[in-house]
């Protein structure tokens, strides 16, 4: 009888892991669920394990016998550099001590042409996995509309809302963007698969403007012309994948 395969999902109380564990449980595999703060007591049945990528700290533990790595963690609001950066290239050298068989790797569309610095590190991160000795998937994804829902909720208090409203996305589910990485979580890499994105790509505005709907307010939707090549980017839609609309959860229907 074949054994289930032995995952380490890393960043696994983020937004993404939370939904990843759970499904790569039902799928049949055997999880451990990593994090810089594991909970101390939980109901699932994880293996929970504690696991700083900045440093280090429990890696050789946490990658014992493990198959799979799903790396999820990230620190988009904190030091990218060293978690999505040198975090993933000290997480990979101890994959390959560990004789794991496939590191799928969590990216985000645009990484390669938008100059954000999160994205820069995100794409450098890309490009280790890629070199490493160690076989892998890397899987880019669409924001999720929970990242899109924080942003508005930043201006909703404000009499006028300023808003980048001609930048477009394609915003996901977060549910959603992890069944699929459930495909991918294979003992068998796949090297850099297609994209995966939102039902249909929208600009901020017409996002904001449903937003403003499902609050029941009237508060004024007001363009913020932003300067530069990272506004560009995005204006021109580098962040969406308008041929691969693998969510089928519109922004409406997650905002209800």
């Amino acid at each position: 009888m074949t054994r289930a395969r032995r995952t380490l999902v890393t960043g696994a109380t983020g937004t993404l892991g939370r939904e990843l564990c759970p499904r790569l449980l039902e799928a049949g595999h055997e999880v451990r669920a990593a994090s810089r703060s594991p909970p101390t007591a939980t109901e699932d049945d994880l293996d929970w394990v504690e696991l700083d990528l900045v440093d280090g700290t429990g890696l050789e533990p946490a990658l014992s016998e493990a198959d799979v790595v799903v790396h999820a963690a990230s620190a988009p609001r904190g030091d990218s550099e060293a978690v999505d950066l040198r975090g993933t290239e000290r997480l990979l050298e101890a994959a390959d001590d560990a004789g794991v068989e496939n590191v799928v790797y969590v990216s985000i569309v645009g990484v390669d042409e938008i100059p954000l610095s999160y994205y820069e590190h995100k794409h450098r991160a890309e490009r280790a996995v890629e070199a490493s000795p160690v076989e892998s998937t890397i899987v880019r994804i669409t924001q999720f509309h929970s990242f899109v829902f924080e942003l508005l909720e930043t201006v909703s208090r404000l009499p006028l809302w300023p808003l980048p409203t001609r930048f477009r996305v394609q915003p996901i589910e977060t549910g959603e963007a992890a069944d699929a990485l459930v495909e991918h979580a294979m003992r068998e890499p796949a090297g850099r698969v297609p994209p995966v994105g939102g039902p249909e790509p929208r600009t901020i505005g017409e996002l904001a403007r449903a937003y403003r709907d499902a609050k029941g307010t009237r508060r004024p939707v007001v363009r913020c012309p932003l300067p530069g090549a990272v506004a560009a980017e995005f204006r021109t839609g580098t962040a969406t994948c308008p041929d691969r609309t693998v969510g089928a959860t519109t922004w409406e229907a997650w905002l209800h």
